[in-house]
This record gives structure tokens, sequence and C-alpha cells, in this order.
């Protein structure tokens, strides 16, 4: 086996070109059978095998940086970067993070989860470079589907100006654009990045100066370039400022090998756009790329996955019923999710609605200001967004939904924390940061049948942001389904135990952990917490903060950051109205929780069940 003795990119680059086919292959093998044991991102680092190779293979990392966009294809990079052993706990508590991070491997030069960060974030490593005059190179290897992002674009227009020494790698693994085939474009492909054409190319352009002459010819060339070789979109790179080379078979080593050693020596920004297959090697992956995104436990040999049995709806399906039938009810309501319509429970309804089904790319912030537009033309809008990915759209929800009162339904998909995908994925922080903005309500539904409810109550809402979060993963088991679909009054809470001495205010599911917790406490020693079901973060419901008063000592409970959300709200009012009352808040505290599952990251927080009786427990013995 090659891979076992490549325990660095030193040490594959003393292997021979004649080995790097069998080296990718074993690669693939072993991510297979890594992720058939302990479920990640299958087919998209499957796909991107070569490329990663022959990245290390040509370039002298880590000195040389590469900078990765999302991650989830990076796994043959951590399986060559002296992480092969460990991957094999890889998004495990404790183990490797599934997706490039600083604080792992010097190897890893940008910490990345989220999409369309690496341009930017490629483009400051090279200045940084030229101004420190450390020379090494830059590589910056996104997916298409981050191309659609504005950071993306943003990146790549100030990379295209700066004149840096970036390389920008194009994945293009969906295959949205044919690539042109044939001995006319191999050779166009090696006349473009050889060595002396360049060199001859720059000495041209330098005697043609910086007047108009210079700009015409050099157009006339883009053009018959682009007749010629890159009809499949290098125009608009080019226009942006970048050399762009390719298309090229990105999942052929000895041509992406060749490649990036002729790009090595030419200056200046360039973008090599390399075709890949998604699930590449891998029948079941390459045959159902989407499914085997993430497909979870299976058997290597057959590709079978075990049927998975949801013992309660799931809170993504329950979304995507009820939006259902909110728009047979209403011809005014439409979807809307960038890039999440399967994830999100989409699925149907793109299927029932398609005039009324909006997937705008990965373009979150474009997704909040066009659902404003499309309730300013007088329709309701639902726009589904993961909690964490919604970070990105907070100027357009404070400025073009709830400055100018606009009704937007935003449902945050993936609210709380989300388990191994860790810290860039968690959605612990939408709590505190859409608190604060005026005509905005925030909604954490209990269960499924909470969540029915405060989605149909969205058609009454005629001003907004009117925010609905909601946990990945199983609800409580309700009969949602036949449950009556009257809706709930915005701002009331639920009173799910009545007590004496310690008030526990809960948001969200935890509400039945809690309720767990508080039933077990009667039971064994007698005593009972009074339990609210907070329901509404924004506007807290008044008539619960009035009888918190006669409480000794006050829990709140969260699934979100601590620092500003329903802790910070109750500690604010009992200061402000003068209240003799203890607040003592559990959430996730004031740093960034790892990769686990998420029943250990809730216990790390203080959130199960367990963890809350301890508490109460513990207050009701100390008074």
């Amino acid at each position: 086996m090659i891979l076992d003795n490549v325990n660095s990119p030193s040490d594959l680059r003393k292997l021979g070109e004649e080995q790097l086919p069998d080296l990718c292959k074993e690669i693939r093998e072993y991510i297979v059978e890594c992720c058939s044991r302990n479920p990640g991102h299958l087919a998209s680092s499957l796909g991107a095998v070569e490329l990663i190779t022959g990245l290390h293979y040509v370039f002298d990392t880590p000195d040389d940086k590469l900078v990765f966009d999302v991650g989830h294809q990076a796994y043959a990079h951590k399986i060559l970067t002296g992480r092969k052993e460990a991957f094999r706990n890889n998004r495990k508590r404790g183990g490797l993070s599934g997706f490039p991070n600083r604080d792992e491997s010097p190897y890893d030069a940008f910490g990345t989860g989220h999409a369309s960060t690496s341009v930017s974030a490629a483009l400051g490593l090279a200045e940084a470079a030229r101004l420190s005059g450390k020379g090494n190179k830059v590589v910056a290897m996104i997916g298409d589907g981050a191309m659609t992002g504005g950071l993306a674009l943003e990146g790549l227009n100030n990379a295209g100006e700066s004149g840096d020494d970036i390389l920008v790698v194009l994945n293009d693994n969906e295959m949205a654009i044919d690539g042109n085939k044939g001995a006319l474009h191999t050779y166009l492909l090696k006349m473009t990045t050889d060595p002396a054409y360049n060199k001859l190319k720059t000495h041209v352009w330098d005697k043609l100066g910086a007047g108009k002459f210079r700009n015409w010819v050099q157009r006339a060339v883009r053009q018959a370039k682009s007749g010629l070789v890159n009809r499949s979109g290098g125009d608009l790179f080019e226009a942006f400022g970048f050399r762009y080379f390719g298309p090229i078979d990105g999942n052929d080593i000895h041509q992406v090998v060749n490649t990036l050693q002729r790009l090595k020596s030419i200056p200046g920004p360039k973008l090599l756009h390399a075709y890949t297959v998604k699930g590449k090697g891998y029948a079941p992956a390459e045959a159902d790329p989407t499914t085997w995104h993430a497909p979870g436990v299976f058997d290597a040999g057959t590709g079978v996955r075990p049927a998975k049995e949801y013992k309660a709806a799931r809170y993504q399906d329950v979304f995507g019923e009820v939006l259902c039938d909110l728009a047979a009810a209403d011809p005014k309501v439409v979807g809307i999710t960038p890039a999440m319509a399967t994830g999100s429970g989409m699925s149907k309804f793109k299927e029932l609605f398609p005039d009324r089904f909006y997937d705008v790319g990965i373009a979150e912030e474009h997704a909040a200001t066009f659902a404003a537009g499309l309730a300013a033309g007088g329709l309701k809008p639902y726009c589904v967004i993961y909690s964490s990915f919604a970070q990105r759209a907070y100027d357009e929800i404070v400025h073009d939904v709830a400055l100018q009162h606009l009704p937007v339904v935003f449902c945050f998909d993936r609210a709380g924390l989300v388990g191994e995908d860790g810290a860039t994925h968690h959605g612990v922080f939408d709590l505190a940061a859409m608190r604060s903005i005026p005509n905005t309500v925030i909604a954490a539904p209990k269960d499924e049948t909470e969540f029915k409810r405060m989605l149909w109550k969205g058609l009454e809402i005629t001003e907004g942001p009117y925010i609905i979060r909601y946990p990945r993963g199983m609800g409580e088991g309700t009969s949602w389904k036949t449950d009556p679909v009257d809706t709930i009054d915005i701002g009331k809470c639920e009173k799910l135990m009545d007590g004496e001495e310690v008030a526990v205010l809960a948001l969200g599911p935890v509400a039945n952990r809690a309720f767990e917790a508080a039933s077990r406490l009667k039971e064994e020693s007698g005593k009972t917490p009074a339990l609210y079901n907070v329901r509404f973060l924004k506007p807290l419901d008044p008539q619960m903060l009035s009888e918190i008063s006669r409480f000794r000592q006050v829990i709140t409970l969260e699934d979100g950051s601590l620092r500003g959300g329903l802790y910070s709200e109750v500690c604010e009012y009992a200061a402000s109205n003068g209240l003799d009352v203890a607040v003592k808040g559990f959430g996730t505290p004031d740093r960034f929780i790892g990769q686990g599952t998420v029943d250990s990251q809730r216990e790390e927080c203080g959130l199960d069940a367990g963890s809350i009786f301890k508490t109460l427990d513990g207050l009701f013995k100390n008074n």
C-alpha cells in the first residue's frame, strides 16, 4: 500500500508521478472505509481526491497555502497531512473537525465551514505574503455551488484588480457547463499554460503600454481565445481580471499535476476550471451524489444503507408538509431556500408548487432581500435558512425587512446545537442577534404541534420579520398531523407546571427535558418548580414576567447563547423592575462548542434532562 508510507505532503512529493493514480485509488478506498463506519461528507470528498493530491504534490505546503471553500470536500487533504489515523475519529467528540481548522494543523491555512469564503481569505494570505516578502504561493479551491455566494464574487473582483499571485481552482462537480473536448482543446490548454508562451505574452503586453491600443488588442485576443478555448464560462472570470485556464479533467491526476506545474510559474490572478465527478470511484455515490453527500452508516462493500427509522417526525419534514398545506390554503404563499431544499424538507413543495418555489442558490443575503421584495409585492414569503447560515443575512433582515415592517416569515432550521458538524454549524447565535431588532417576533416551539401552529400564524402577520427557530432532527412524537390548526397568540407562554420557590423558564424543545426533570424531582422529593414553556423570546409574555417576582430563584433554559438571549432578557427585566430574585441561566456559554453528539453537547451546556434535574434538586436542597 502506497498510502501506508505517505504521512505528509513531503512523503507524497517523493513519489513518482506514475504512482499517483494508485495512491488516489487507495485514498478513496480509505475514505469509503472510514465513512462507512463513522459517517461524514462522502461524495464531495471522493470527487476531489485528484485535485487535492495534485495540489499537495505540486505546491510546497504548508509554506504554500491551500484554502478550501466550505471544507466538506477536504478529507483527502486531512489524510495526506499527517491525520490519517486520526481521521477514523473524524467529527467525533475530541476527534478531528469535519472541516479545515487552524487549531488542528499547520496545513489548514484557513478555517472553513460556510460557503464562498475561500477567495477572500486566499487573497488576504497572498497579500500578506507579498508585503512580508515571503513569496509563497496561495491556492483557493472552491466548488461551483459556492460561486453563487456574493462573497465569492466580491473576492474575485478584488483579487483580479489586486494583481496578487493567487490561483483559484474551480472544482466543478455539477457539470453545469459543458467542457471542450478533443485534440485542439488539449493543445490550446498546453499552449496557454506553457511558461515560454506566458513569458512572451507578458513581454508583448508590456511593449504595448497601457493605452487604448493595448486594451483593444487584449479585448480582441480574449474574444478569439473565448471562441476557441473557453466557451464554458471563462469570459466571466477574465472580466474579473483573472487568467482563465481549462476546463481540465479534475479526476485525471496526470492532467491535474501537469497543469498545476505549468500554472505555478505564471504570476498574477489565475483560475483553473476543473471538472470532477461527485462521488468519483464509488459506484453508489456516483449514481446518486445527493443521497451520498452525507449518507450515514453504510456497508462499504455493497453500498447498502440501513433503513432509518424515525420514532417521531423530523422538524424539517413537518415544515415541508405544513408549508404545502399553507400554500394550498393561500395562493399568496411562496417558499424560498438558499440551496437547502432537500435538507429543509421542501422537495414536496417544489413538486406541488413549482411556480411558488425559489431556490436562490448559496446566497442567504439575497434570499432575505428577495423575500422582502416578494412581501412588498403582496405575497406571503416563507424563507427557510439554516440558523448558522442566517447569520449572513443579518443586515438584510434589519434593513430590508424589519425597517420596512415587511411580513416575511423566516424559518431558522438547525437552530441550537447540531452535533457532529460542530462549531461552524451550531445555530446558537440567532436569539441574541435577532432579539435587538425592532419590529421582530422570535418564536421557538417546544414540539411539532406548536411548530405547526406557529407556521399557520405566519398567514396572519401583517409586519415582520416573524422568526421561527427549530432544531435539527426529530420532534417529540406529538400527533401534529391530526392536531388542530388553531394558532398561538404572539407573546403568549404556556405554563406546564405550577410550583413553588423555583421558576423554570424554558424556550424551545428544552421545555420537554425540563418537564421530564421536574416530574422526576416531584416524584422523588415532592418538590415542584413552576415550569413555563416560554414559546416567544420576543415579545416575552408580560403575565409570565409579572409572576416570577414571587419566586426566590429563576432558572432560564435555552438552546442558544446565554449572552443576549433569554437569560439576558430575564436579567434585564429583573434589574429594571427591582425584583429581589436570583436568576441562573443555562445555554451555550461564551465559547465555541466542539463537535460530538447532540446529547453530549447538551450535557456540556447543562441542557439535558439529567443536568436539569441536578440543578433543580440542588436548588431545593440548598433552600
